[in-house]
């Protein structure tokens, strides 16, 4: 009864935001209960609309009034180390969603909760039975938000998309029951007609993304542990469902399946026949007005080592637009060919309006990992600035490996991040640690971006983590700003020969078995020098970089060494983490530092306004949301296994 009484006496306001305002117009429709005079702001979808701005007009908190924020409640999803599973949860990644005065929630085991959204108040809870699967090899048990969609046909009751590791649930928002008529008995396989056999175990939704749900259609991703690199894996399928009923629509895969199907001819030897992977693993964007789908494929199988696949290996490593109809592909670009840096594209696409040279174009704007912002006509596929290929190292020490020769740069904006490795890159903090970083980096295969992974072992910067990840970046149609947070960390990229005793692994090479790390004699200090972490402003109207500034005290492991004691530090060292921005009506960004703070800086200049302690560090996206009392709160998910909180702030209560 609380949580039905709660839903009726509190009407949904649309979250318009110029950026998304087609997409958020859709989600009214789909979400919103008769207008009334509620002053609620929600967050119905991940992102904050199917464009991905990420933005919110709440604007009761401003920069007069930011200094006033505290802790208004916490929540601890309680979940353990459960040992006759093999599990642990890993970092608690989740961005709520926020509809009617509640809540939604997921967590790290990927089961559902809602909440109160004034109080932190739990109204009930759903078991989605994952673990049952056992442990998830490398990137562990995680999830970041569900997806909600209304019911006409049912009076409108709001239902929570849940998608598990191989599952689609679908439950009534009220009670957080599954919905019988929904597949059966309220749960749809995820993992049942795929082109090649796969497991229910190796189909782990690893990415733990959100579905994106147009209309009556629900569109998921899919997700096969990079830990797997055997002949004919499974490839990545993104599957539509009808949200009503839970029957199949369409599927779309990111490997061709035949001679005919675009890109084959780019996969060389037909090695498209037995090649997996490729998965779409983040979160996806969709013009609602167009119907068109947006997302980023990844690497094919296996990361570091292409000699089975040898070609430029099309769709992989894409940013890809389907009719969310039919399935059917628009266009796609290839931002990596022939991938062998892990080079995927996990950030949703941010669908923007800009003006370039007097002309109005609606476009999408992907940041990668390689730390470049690609922007292309929504509809066409055309770049808006020049995109050129441009001549990259090719010469491998790995037998069998065919480097592609070019690689595309755009030309505009600039890149928003340190590319490529070299010894002017040393951490010279102090002489000693300058020369010890020196002798590091000696030891390895250094050069630009692009520079192919080695028996040698090869520096990359950026590494396989980003530059820019899956926390994606922010979009304000007010400037044409884009604020996109980006880490500068090298990844020692290895190639070694396969003995066969891991039955994992059967590639000759493989970049995933256990190595030696650089930089033992520097510990937690970087071998190269600071910033590690950024946020940076983009006008995407002119194509240039407005600020950039450090972000993150830096770890205290690399404070506290030995090597830097009586050291002056700098203030920011920037936090080599995760996790994105928010933009709020009352002109403020809002971004866990990954050192323990959640910031708010100015968005015209990057100055900070505001810092709040949290209770462990904070990796992921925030969000925002405005009660129908008028009182605002942001949210952000702190801290891993199971010592992990959602936290709120706001200001005190009137």
């Amino acid at each position: 009864m609380y949580i039905e009484e709660i839903r009726m006496n509190r009407k949904w306001q649309a979250a318009l935001s110029a950026a998304g305002v087609l997409g958020c117009l859709l989600m009214g429709a789909l979400l919103a209960v008769p207008a009334g005079q509620s002053r609620e702001v929600a967050w119905p979808t991940y992102g904050g609309d199917l464009g991905a701005s990420k933005y919110s007009p709440a604007d009761a908190i401003t920069p007069q009034n930011v200094n006033g924020l505290q802790i208004a409640w916490q929540w601890e999803h309680g979940e353990t180390p459960l040992e006759q599973y093999s599990t642990t949860p890993a970092r608690f990644q989740n961005q709520p969603l926020m509809v009617d005065g509640v809540l939604y929630v997921t967590t790290p085991y990927n089961n559902a909760a809602a909440l109160d959204a004034a109080t932190g108040k739990e109204l009930w809870r759903f078991d989605a039975g994952a673990v049952k699967l056992g442990g998830i090899p490398g990137s562990g048990f995680k999830h970041r938000a569900p997806a909600l969609w209304r019911d006409a046909r049912d009076g409108n009751r709001l239902r929570v998309l849940l998608n598990t590791r191989n599952q689609l649930f679908s439950l009534d928002a009220r009670t957080g029951t599954p919905v019988k008529s929904f597949g059966r008995d309220g749960v749809v396989s995820l993992t049942e007609g795929y082109p090649r056999p796969i497991s229910d175990v190796r189909h782990v939704n690893h990415g733990a993304s959100p579905p994106i749900v147009y209309r009556d259609i629900v569109v998921v991703g899919s997700s096969i542990p990079d830990r797997y690199q055997l002949m004919n894996e499974p490839t990545g399928l993104v599957q539509a469902f009808d949200a009503r009923s839970g029957k199949r629509l369409w599927t779309w895969n990111s490997i061709p399946q035949s001679p005919t199907d675009f890109g084959a001819d780019t996969w060389e030897e037909g090695s498209w026949r037995f090649t997996g992977h490729a998965n779409v693993w983040g979160p996806m964007s969709l013009d609602a007005a167009r119907g068109l789908l947006y997302f980023g494929t990844s690497t094919p199988g296996n990361d570091y080592f292409g000699g089975r696949r040898p070609g430029k290996n099309e769709p992989a490593e894409s940013i890809v637009c389907l009719d969310v109809n039919t399935g059917q592909r628009k266009w796609s670009f290839q931002m990596i060919h022939h991938g062998l840096w892990d080079y995927d594209n996990p950030a949703a696409p941010n669908l923007v309006t800009i003006t370039v040279g007097g002309r109005r174009i609606d476009a999408v704007a992907q940041v990668t990992k390689q730390n470049f912002t690609y922007v292309f006509d929504r509809v066409t596929g055309e770049p808006v600035w020049p995109i050129v290929e441009r001549p990259v190292p090719t010469d491998s020490d790995v037998p069998g490996e065919k480097v592609w020769p070019t690689q595309p740069f755009p030309t505009k904006p600039p890149a928003f991040g340190r590319q490529g490795v070299s010894l002017d890159d040393a951490n010279d903090l102090t002489p000693e640690i300058k020369e010890l970083a020196l002798a590091e980096m000696k030891r390895y295969r250094i050069g630009p971006l692009f520079t192919p992974p080695s028996l040698r072992g090869t520096l990359q910067l950026p590494g396989d983590s980003g530059g820019a990840n899956w926390s994606g970046a922010v979009w304000d149609q007010q400037t044409g700003w884009l604020y996109v947070r980006s880490k500068d960390e090298i990844r020692y990229n290895s190639i070694v020969a396969s003995d066969r005793t891991d039955p994992f692994i059967d590639h000759t090479y493989s970049g995933h078995l256990p190595v030696a790390r650089p930089g033992t004699k520097l510990g937690a200090i970087p071998l190269i020098k600071p910033p590690y972490g950024q946020l940076t402003a983009i006008d995407l109207n002119r194509g240039d970089i407005v600020w950039q500034i450090p972000l993150g005290e830096g770890s205290q492991a690399i404070r506290n060494h030995s090597l830097l004691k009586g050291v002056s530090l700098p203030a920011r060292l920037g936090s080599a983490q995760t996790g994105g921005a928010i933009l709020t009506g009352g002109g403020l960004l809002f971004v866990g530092g990954g050192d323990g703070y959640l910031y708010a800086f100015d968005k015209t200049n990057g100055r900070e306004l505001w810092r709040g302690r949290l209770p462990s560090l904070n990796a992921e996206n925030t969000m925002t949301y405005r009660t129908s009392a008028g009182r605002q709160f942001v949210l952000a998910s702190t801290g891993g296994g199971a010592d992990a909180w959602l936290v709120a702030f706001a200001l005190e209560a009137k």
